[in-house]
């Protein structure tokens, strides 16, 4: 296997038709969240959350034959304005990158404006930015089909 890194950013902006508190409690309530985060399989085999400042979270489940698997921690959480955390991905147990993401949210006339920014180092060619760009906006479509 080739050991290598590739840095990448990538910023994804959505508008929801739903109150800031709806949106922000999609990613704050572990019950909300376990709606729309998950494989595009909709596998979900673990899934812990202790949403508050150095709390952390994880989720995993198959996709593909696979295991795949979150890891987070919660660096800072301002309710219903932004949400900034660090996350590991991994694939069969064998990491396959690190980010830094930050969510803000702004409420406009009672509609939601999402702002999801993410940098992240990805190792040894097992994911890169456009990947990860891709199943962010999955997700966040998964998202508004719970809103």
């Amino acid at each position: 296997m080739e050991r290598n890194i590739v840095h990448g950013s990538f910023t994804v902006e959505r508008t929801f038709d739903t109150p800031v508190a709806q949106v922000y409690a999609a990613f704050a309530d572990k019950t909300s969240k376990e709606k729309w985060f998950k494989g595009p399989d909709g596998a979900q085999s673990e899934h812990t959350m202790d949403f508050r400042p150095s709390g952390r979270e994880s989720n995993s489940g198959a996709f593909h034959g696979a295991i795949h698997r979150f890891e987070a921690t919660y660096y800072d959480i301002v309710p219903k304005e932004r949400i900034v955390y660090a996350y590991e991905m991994y694939l069969n147990d064998k990491r396959i990158s690190v980010s830094l993401t930050t969510i803000t949210f702004e409420d406009i006339d009672g509609h939601t404006r999402l702002q999801l920014h993410e940098d992240g180092v990805f190792l040894d060619g097992l994911d890169g930015p456009e990947i990860r760009e891709q199943g962010t906006n999955g997700l966040l479509e998964a998202l508004a089909a719970t809103l």
